[in-house]
């Protein structure tokens, strides 16, 4: 068995580790999880790339509800988020 030292942001991994408990993984066994991908998918399992313009402003707009400073839309129906997405 071997060990890995990583230095990471104290807020990462709070934040990381509360995710986790979350979902009743810890740490090693979600980073076991992640390296068995790496290797099953010979690379990075996801895409890495820069969000574009559009998925920038929908991440503000996520962050902004989530600390308060906007409120999120509600529908009553289905219809109605239909007709506010174009559809």
């Amino acid at each position: 068995m071997a060990t890995i030292n990583i230095r990471i942001d104290d807020d990462l991994k709070k934040d990381s580790e509360k995710v986790l408990d979350e979902i009743g993984l810890g740490m090693t066994a979600a980073l076991t999880i992640f390296l068995k991908a790496v290797v099953r998918n010979n690379g990075i399992p996801f895409i890495l790339e820069a969000p574009n313009k559009k998925t920038q402003k929908a991440f503000k707009e996520i962050d902004d509800i989530s600390s308060g400073k906007k409120k999120a839309k509600k529908y009553s129906n289905s219809t109605e988020l239909k007709k506010d997405l174009g559809l």
